[in-house]
């Protein structure tokens, strides 16, 4: 029977959780002599490591490892897994990650033997299935992205992020082009200045001007003859369209320098904007952001490259190709060369055109609508309490600041994010960009209800009247109290690294 009002389906706080005994570590279930699993006799001679080691490589006692039997295994890794959240368990408006829910349809497609049990090392002559596969993604990622070629090769947005500026690089090296440095917005995220790095360019900052947008005018004094490009996202870190990327692009263009699309805000634009229409000369995807691939632990991930024309000899290789007679794999001219094994976790790609197939072009369209439409209503539900960092119309995301939050009561963006577990919903990004005061940045996508937006806003609401009682804002500063671990010193690994096998102690 259907409810008068239906409930919120992204909340996760009726997981059932049995009690709130500490889960022991593998270690501590170790019994010595107990196993979960046999190897087989080959009939193999063993071989002494000793003989074909030198001895500095060979340990002076056993590797110690947990011995457990198969079902204490399971059982400890299952109950490890109930404690988890996840997309399929609930909402998780992370801003500038998109975290959206992956459908099982395209889950099935990737499971499909004749595509899931392909071997890498198979001659093309057995792949003209994958290759088609390839080659169909490629042409349906050039025409969202407005581009001329693509790669899916790279393992993620970050290798993404790395190939596109290894072919910014073999542009510039093959025009005699003498460049030293990329331009990078003050709210980008900051893979980007780490990737500009390893390619051997220098990150130069440029600062946002009051409306959270790229300053052009303080962007015309950075280009000069030795920028090699810029590196972008539009809509922006803040969740706001670039309305002067013309404007940028023709300044950067001016110094043959290279217009490069940082993929994580796509899932705003598909199939209303295109990249390349704007003057974009490069653009990564994230096909785990926009095309609802498995994302970050449940990865592996992928983000094929795009190019306009004229760069399209530089794409790594091999990539496939079709032909008369069906598909092949070829080297552009001038490749960069291999940046990942094969032609890149093909599995991951499999479900995103799976997903393309299934939506259609105008589904692909409503997906960034309707992603657009939900944060706006999202944001003007919380408005009375969570002011926007920048007041215009947003995209597919925005940020808050709770700085009054803070000042008035001493309850910091932080606070209010470990207080949502307790509410059954995943924290938002919180300090990000680094432009906004106790800045919380929230994406709600196209995935969720409405019902589910209201319960979120009604959460945060609620934990903002709670700010006003001193002793309820004191207890903020120890959430989450519902969930199976406590508060973590979450700086706390980064700043003591211990990295030896003896850890645990």
């Amino acid at each position: 029977m259907t409810p008068a009002i239906a409930p919120a389906g992204g909340k996760a706080s009726s997981i059932p959780m049995m009690g709130g005994t500490p889960e022991p570590t593998i270690f501590d279930l170790s019994v010595a002599g107990r196993r979960c699993g046999t190897l087989r006799d080959t009939g193999i001679e063993i071989i002494d490591p000793a003989s074909q080691l030198p001895p500095e490589y060979l340990r002076d006692a056993p590797l110690e490892l947990a011995e457990v039997s198969e079902r204490d295994l399971v059982g400890h890794y299952t109950r490890l897994t109930h404690r988890q959240f996840s997309v399929d368990l609930g909402f998780y408006p992370l801003g500038s990650c998109t975290m959206k829910y992956n459908p099982k349809l395209a889950d099935q497609v990737a499971a499909i033997p004749g595509i899931a049990n392909v071997h890498p090392l198979a001659p093309v002559s057995l792949i003209q299935g994958w290759l088609e596969i390839c080659c169909t993604l490629e042409d349906y990622l050039t025409e969202i992205t407005g581009m001329a070629a693509a790669t899916l090769a790279p393992a993620a947005g970050a290798q993404g992020e790395l190939t596109g500026l290894l072919i910014m690089e073999a542009y510039h090296r093959s025009k005699g082009n003498s460049k030293t440095k990329v331009l990078i917005p003050d709210s980008a995220h900051g893979t980007n200045p780490a990737s500009v790095t390893l390619a051997g360019y220098r990150a130069v900052t440029v600062p946002s001007n009051s409306r959270g947008l790229v300053d052009v005018e303080a962007l015309a004094g950075f280009v000069d003859e030795e920028v090699a490009g810029i590196m972008l996202t539009n809509p922006n870190t803040v969740g706001l369209f670039e309305a002067e990327i013309a404007e940028i692009a023709a300044l950067i263009h001016s110094v043959d320098g290279l217009l490069y699309y940082d993929g994580a805000t796509l899932n705003a634009i598909v199939g209303v904007a295109r990249p390349g229409d704007m003057g974009f000369d490069i653009v990564h995807s994230n096909l785990h952001k926009t095309f609802a691939t498995p994302h970050g632990g449940g990865g592996p991930g992928s983000g094929p490259v795009a190019v306009a024309a004229h760069l399209a000899k530089f794409l790594p290789g091999p990539y496939p190709v079709r032909t008369e007679n069906g598909f092949d794999v070829a080297y552009p001219e001038a490749s960069i060369g291999r940046v990942h094994s094969f032609f890149g976790n093909a599995v991951v790609y499999a479900r995103a055109l799976a997903f393309m197939k299934a939506l259609g072009g105008d589904g692909l369209a409503m997906m960034s609508r309707l992603a657009v439409l939900n944060a706006n209503y999202l944001k003007a539900k919380i408005a009375p309490y969570y002011p926007a960092a920048y007041e215009t119309t947003c995209m597919h995301e925005f940020v808050v600041t709770v700085a009054k939050i803070k000042k008035d009561s001493g309850v910091r963006a932080l606070d209010i994010a470990k207080a949502l577990l307790d509410e059954g919903f995943h924290a938002p990004t919180v300090y990000f960009p680094l432009i906004v005061e106790e800045a919380l940045m929230i994406e709600p996508t196209e995935t969720e209800s409405r019902q589910t937006l209201d319960a979120f806003a009604e959460s945060l609401i609620e934990i903002a009247m709670r700010t006003e009682d001193s002793d309820a804002a004191a207890s903020m500063h120890d959430a989450p109290s519902k969930t199976p671990a406590s508060r973590v010193d979450e700086a706390r690994a980064a700043r003591h690294l211990v990295t030896s096998v003896d850890a645990r102690n």
